[in-house]
């Protein structure tokens, strides 16, 4: 039977592809869904006979068998920031390498009523499980459910003890950053903070003053961004017309890069005389001038881990708690050096 044959007719069935490769219809039952029992050799063999009889497994029809469709929704605010394009990428990549497809909902606002809205539309998709990744900080709100019919993992949030969560050590990072100032001898750290409504800056700027509180020494108003380019620029203009700054932490590397153009044109040198830190460990920050030292995410490693435990869930039919931390790690580069001595 050749492919031309089939399709012209009515197009290739499961017993099709049976009859091409010599099996029984359980076993290409058994290779459509990815199971364990079938030999390589006659996987293979079920495999070449369903490209040659172009043939598509029915996803309804398995889906009312099996109770999954093999599909997970992503829900995401603010898909411009590297993080987030960064973790979407890394749970893209391994929902396909589990067998699973994805479907993504932007949400441009982040709000709950945004929030809302999205699960509205994915009440009317076919969907066995959803990422919600939302650096927003929505869910110390009681009013804000999310649905209880799908398991839910979140990445980038908070949502206390009703959710899995995945999300970098945030505050770990944070400090990494700022005890790598102190030691370096400078009497304090400045900060160039995110926007009020993340997550991820509360929880940065948070570590930043504890640290800094700890080590007995003066908390600086830290000047607030908005994670762009421009936003570290101002910040770093206002920072280089004063001459008690020497060190400054910025809580992503965009706004690092802003700062370090405002010390540029005003001569100061970097890290001579003022010393500069990121956050995320863009793929541009060893290229900055000096190179950017700053403290790099694991995005991979939260992709990936925020779909192990949302398989997990799908398949055990139950909802976890609790939150996964993924750890950061300070890359040291040219950016950072001894306070520069009184002369």
């Amino acid at each position: 039977m050749s492919r031309a044959e089939v399709v012209a007719n009515r197009g290739a069935s499961m017993a099709d592809v049976a009859r091409l490769a010599g099996v029984s219809s359980q076993t290409v039952s058994r290779v459509s869904n990815r199971q364990s029992n079938v030999t390589e050799a006659t996987r293979q063999r079920v495999l070449q006979a369903m490209k040659t009889l172009d043939y598509r497994p029915n996803s309804a029809a398995r889906a009312l068998k099996y109770g999954r469709f093999r599909s997970i929704g992503v829900i995401m605010f603010n898909l411009s920031t590297y993080g987030n394009t960064r973790t979407l990428d890394a749970i893209a990549i391994a929902a396909a390498e589990a067998g699973y497809s994805l479907t993504l909902f932007p949400v441009s606002e982040p709000t709950s009523q945004g929030l809302a809205s999205a699960f509205e539309q994915l009440n009317e998709s076919v969907v066995d499980g959803i990422v919600l990744v939302a650096e927003a900080k929505l869910f110390d709100r009681t009013e804000l459910d999310l649905p209880a019919r799908v398991p839910v993992v979140l990445a980038d949030s908070t949502a206390g003890d009703k959710y899995a969560v995945v999300d970098s050590d945030q505050r770990l990072g944070a400090v990494q950053a700022t005890q790598h100032l102190l030691d370096l001898g400078h009497e304090t750290v400045h900060l160039i903070s995110g926007p009020k409504t993340s997550y991820s800056a509360m929880n940065r700027e948070q570590a930043w003053r504890e640290t800094l509180t700890k080590a007995g020494v003066v908390v600086p108003e830290p000047c607030l961004g908005d994670w762009s380019t421009h936003s570290g620029y101002l910040c770093g203009q206002a920072l280089a017309a004063r001459d008690d700054v020497t060190a400054i932490f910025a809580v992503n590397d965009q706004m690092a890069l802003g700062a370090m153009r405002a010390f540029h044109e005003r001569g100061i040198d970097i890290p001579n005389d003022v010393s500069i830190v990121g956050f995320d460990d863009i793929d541009e920050a060893e290229s900055f001038w000096p190179p950017l030292t700053t403290v790099r995410q694991d995005f991979t490693g939260i992709g990936s881990t925020c779909i192990a435990i949302l398989i997990a869930e799908i398949e055990a039919q139950s909802n976890s708690q609790g939150t996964t931390l993924i750890t950061t790690e300070l890359i040291v580069r040219g950016s950072t050096g001894p306070v520069r001595a009184l002369a």
